[in-house]
């Protein structure tokens, strides 16, 4: 498989983002291994802290210093396609199945345990199936502005305007993009940071493959195995908590199904956050560090 890595150099001086680079190699079992960054701060209870498309672990920058400070140890990669991991030249090597693959070799690879999974956009898509399939790795969950479709359910009309947006603009400017799911406006450090990963197009075949990937028919490659994952969630009884913004047009709404079907929901103090769009992390972020750090200490044994 060919894969593009970014420049280093294009990582220089970020804006808020002063963490040390690290890397490991995954493979989704069908391919060859590829690298994989992560930020990892602190020590203590892990947190996994799963991003979407477009962004990368700086989405995280607000909430890792809490975390840390709270005694849990932040754990944030970026997918393969994002950041500073590598990327599949071709949009063919992206499929559901592998990002699974990828992020479950990362967490074997490290040794990660008695996660606190925090999931959002398609770190929710990913993270759900990896808490339905590897059950023993995972302690609870915070859910955020995400869901797992399965594709017997329309998808929000805002969705099929992204997607279409996504396959047809010529020029995918991904910090404009970050900024568009935001509530606050972003500073243009901020911006550039989000498009530090992407030099030119070339780097951003997983960028506009994502959206091609989410399970929109019944028949989608992906919909088995999200159904299976359904119905362990169904059964999933471990802390489940759900953070939502109130100005998401994608995901609003999802936050009362995952509620509804997935028992370890019950009697948690799910929130709807004011003024967050659906990149919560930039809006709100240090109010999720805090949610967070109440769910892990409230549920600890």
């Amino acid at each position: 498989m060919d894969a593009l890595r970014t420049p280093d150099e294009r990582f220089e001086g970020l804006a808020g983002f002063p963490f040390t680079p690290n890397y490991v190699e995954v493979s989704s079992g069908d391919t060859g291994s590829l690298r994989m960054h992560y930020v990892d701060e602190g020590s203590g209870p892990v947190v996994l802290l799963l991003h979407g498309e477009p962004s990368w672990s700086y989405l995280y920058r607000k909430m890792i210093p809490p975390l840390v400070d709270a005694g849990l140890r932040a754990v944030a990669p970026d997918l393969i396609g994002f950041g500073r991991s590598d990327k599949p030249a071709a949009r063919t090597d992206y499929t559901f199945q592998r990002h699974v693959d990828w992020i479950r070799s990362f967490i074997e690879d490290l040794d990660l345990r008695d996660i606190t999974l925090f999931c959002q956009d398609w770190g929710g898509l990913i993270g759900l199936r990896l808490v339905a399939e590897d059950t023993e790795h995972f302690a609870r969950v915070i859910a955020a502005n995400t869901f797992l479709p399965t594709g017997d359910q329309p998808m929000p009309e805002a969705f099929d305007a992204w997607r279409k947006f996504s396959q047809e603009v010529d020029e995918f400017d991904i910090g404009r993009s970050v900024q568009r799911g935001c509530v606050d406006e972003l500073p243009p450090e901020v911006v550039h940071a989000y498009n530090a990963p992407f030099p030119d197009e070339s780097y951003k075949e997983g960028v506009r493959q994502f959206p091609t990937l989410v399970p929109a028919s019944p028949d989608d490659p992906a919909a088995p195995a999200n159904r299976r994952a359904w119905d362990v969630l169904s059964r999933f009884d471990r802390p489940f908590l759900t953070a939502f913004g109130d100005s998401d047009p994608i995901t609003r709404g999802a936050d009362m199904l995952l509620q509804g079907i997935i028992p370890g929901a019950a009697n948690q103090p799910h929130r709807t956050l004011e003024g967050a769009g659906h990149f919560i992390q930039e809006d709100r972020g240090e109010e999720l560090a805090g949610i967070v750090i109440d769910l892990v200490e409230r549920t600890s044994s």
